[in-house]
């Protein structure tokens, strides 16, 4: 296999993330029936906090707090409650997405394989846990422990740092998202792969090396005997 190093994002690319079901489990438990158009309600108001959060306007603690300060104030619990809980009921709805375990199977005794992603800490090493993956991935860069979000550089080269700093033609890069995962791997400095479920149009300004619709392309692309990736 070409590369040495497989780097993954971890929500929509080894995760399935269903935000809407993770927010009617966890607002259950409050004796909320937290609807669609609650849903909206929220997505509008969080959607701005993570662009802000991907370039750096506001910190992860800011962005955890200020999508739930509406709900903070009805139900007369604090931010910090609902996040927590929130981060625990997503855990338990977010398994890893179809080929995810047969792809990582796959690659393990062939890469290194290493998670960089901006989502929350608690999440990620439940899910991990879950999956049976918490000794898969090393490293494990989490945005919120590193204090810079994809797509900095510097998030990149806080992981190559753990890595021991690898030839970078040796490292690709495999995300959902061409604005965080695709261009932030390109201005790192390497190799990515865009996994691309919905056949959406690449942004003009974004073109990945590779582009493969699941994880099971992803999978035969990697380890394609003839002209491996």
């Amino acid at each position: 296999m070409r590369y040495s190093w497989i780097l993954f994002d971890a929500d929509e690319t080894l995760f399935h993330f269903d935000g809407f079901a993770g927010l009617k489990y966890m607002f259950a438990s409050f004796g909320v029936d937290f609807s669609p158009q609650d849903y909206q309600a929220y997505q509008a108001r969080s959607a701005p906090l993570w662009v802000n959060y991907q370039n750096g306007v506001i910190s992860a603690a800011e962005l955890q707090h200020q999508r739930f300060q509406d709900w903070s104030q009805r139900l007369t619990v604090s931010t910090e409650q609902l996040n927590s809980d929130f981060l625990a009921a997503m855990a338990k709805v977010s398994p890893p997405l179809p080929g995810a375990v047969e792809l990582i199977s796959a690659l393990q005794d062939k890469a290194q394989l290493g998670i960089i992603t901006n989502g929350f800490t608690a999440m990620q090493q439940e899910r991990l846990a879950h999956a049976g993956w918490q000794d898969t991935f090393s490293p494990l860069v989490i945005s919120e422990e590193v204090g810079i979000a994809k797509p900095d550089v510097g998030i990149f080269e806080h992981a190559f740092n753990l890595m021991g700093n690898p030839p970078k033609e040796q490292i690709l890069m495999v995300g959902d998202n061409p604005h965080s995962d695709i261009l932030g791997g390109l201005n790192a400095g390497i190799d990515t792969c865009w996994l691309n479920a919905s056949g959406d149009r690449a942004p003009a300004n974004i073109q990945p090396h590779y582009e493969v619709g699941s994880l099971n392309q992803l999978q035969q692309l990697l380890l394609n005997k003839t002209h491996p990736c």
